[in-house]
C-alpha cells in the first residue's frame, strides 16, 4: 500500500477490521478516540522534545522509522474516529482548507509569520466577544 493508490476509505476499513477482530468497538467512544489522538500526537512530539530546530531536522533523518510509526499511530486513531462516527475526512479536510484560505488570505499572510500570528489573535479575539 502507498499514498498514491490507497483511498482513505480503504484505510478506514483496515482500521475497522483491526478493531473488530479484537472486539474493541466498545472502547471507541468519541472521548476515548479523541484522547487517543492527543496521546499519540504527544508521543510524536516527544521525539522532538528538548531539541532545537536544527536538531529536529536531523531527528527526521536519523529516526525516520520511529517517527513514521508515531505518525501512523496518530493517523490510525484519526481514521478510527472518522470510521466510527461517519466523518468523511476528504470532505471535512476540503471544507477546512477553504475556511483557512478565507481566514488567512495569501495577500495578508504570505511570508509574514508575525503578521499571520497577529491576524490569528485578532480573529480569535473577535470570536470570543
Amino acid at each position: 500500500m502507498n499514498d498514491e493508490n490507497t483511498t482513505i476509505e480503504k484505510l478506514k476499513e483496515k482500521v475497522a477490521q483491526f478493531v473488530s477482530e479484537r472486539n474493541w468497538e466498545r472502547y471507541h467512544s468519541p472521548k476515548n478516540l479523541s484522547m487517543t489522538i492527543a496521546i499519540e500526537a504527544a508521543e510524536l512530539m516527544e521525539k522532538f522534545q528538548w531539541i532545537d530546530e536544527d536538531e529536529s531536522y536531523k531527528e527526521i533523518v536519523c529516526n525516520k522509522k520511529e517517527i513514521e510509526e508515531e505518525l501512523a499511530d496518530v493517523f490510525s486513531a484519526v481514521l478510527s474516529f472518522a470510521h466510527f462516527y461517519k466523518i468523511d475526512l476528504s470532505d471535512a479536510f476540503t471544507r477546512k482548507m477553504m475556511a483557512n484560505a478565507q481566514k488567512y488570505p495569501i495577500e495578508k499572510v504570505k511570508n509574514k509569520g508575525i503578521e499571520a500570528i497577529k491576524l490569528c489573535r485578532e480573529i480569535h479575539a473577535k470570536h470570543k466577544n
